[in-house]
């Protein structure tokens, strides 16, 4: 795997970061904010702000951002898997397209969802920084970051969810437990993309990354494998 791919799984596996972006009151000092985000298909981070916040100012100013996330799972901060992607945040106007993935991971904003002034920003990353620890520093390769059936992967989501929540709920459970220790019945999958699997438990949500990249074309096979694997 390279860094390129391993530097998605890193942003893909966590919720939220610090967007940094150019402040307009104070004549383009940086500003950062802790803002949830989640990564699309593409690779693209999808943000939901409101026009009232300091960050949404400063992006309609320059719409030139960094997010920075990191590994939230080791408690060692200089030993911490960490990724900042650089790149233009943009209005995103398919509103529903956005909202029915995002309000997947974050149905706590749906009042926010419903309000006039809040709308979904798309940062498209430019550069990637990726520390995987001590000595493991790269700029990514973007052409390896990118994916390119993003599209084909978008289309194919909600039937596989469907019959992941339809017919594979014991084995997702089985999963959460190999791969995490917890006893969990009450488990929904609620994203796919190439590199794994979301699946929430109660409020949280657990990540499992297949072992390779899927291609668009083995996604459903790599999901069969996936939920088969194990006692």
């Amino acid at each position: 795997m390279n860094n390129a791919v391993e530097a998605r799984r890193l942003l893909r596996a966590h919720r939220y970061g610090v967007l940094g972006t150019l402040s307009e009151k104070f004549g383009g000092h940086p500003f950062g904010s802790i803002t949830p985000y989640l990564v699309d298909h593409d690779g693209s981070l999808v943000i939901l702000i409101s026009a009232l916040a300091e960050h949404t100012r400063n992006i309609r100013r320059d719409p030139r951002v960094s997010l920075i996330t990191h590994d939230q799972r080791d408690a060692n901060i200089q030993t911490q898997g960490r990724v900042t992607a650089l790149g233009n945040a943009q209005y995103e106007p398919d509103r529903e397209r956005a909202g029915r993935r995002y309000l997947r991971y974050f149905p706590e904003t749906q009042t926010w969802f419903d309000l006039p002034d809040f709308s979904f920003y798309r940062i498209s990353p430019v550069a990637v920084r990726y520390i995987g620890g001590f000595g493991r520093v790269h700029w990514v390769n973007m052409a390896n970051y990118a994916v390119a059936e993003a599209a084909a992967f978008a289309q194919q989501e909600d039937a596989l969810l469907a019959g992941l929540n339809a017919e594979s709920t014991k084995a997702l459970s089985r999963l959460l437990r190999q791969r995490y220790g917890i006893a969990a019945t009450d488990v929904r999958a609620i994203g796919i993309d190439c590199d794994g699997l979301d699946i929430r438990h109660g409020e949280q949500v657990w990540r499992l990354d297949f072992a390779e990249t899927a291609s668009a074309g083995s996604l459903a096979e790599t999901l069969s494998r996936l939920v088969a694997a194990g006692p």
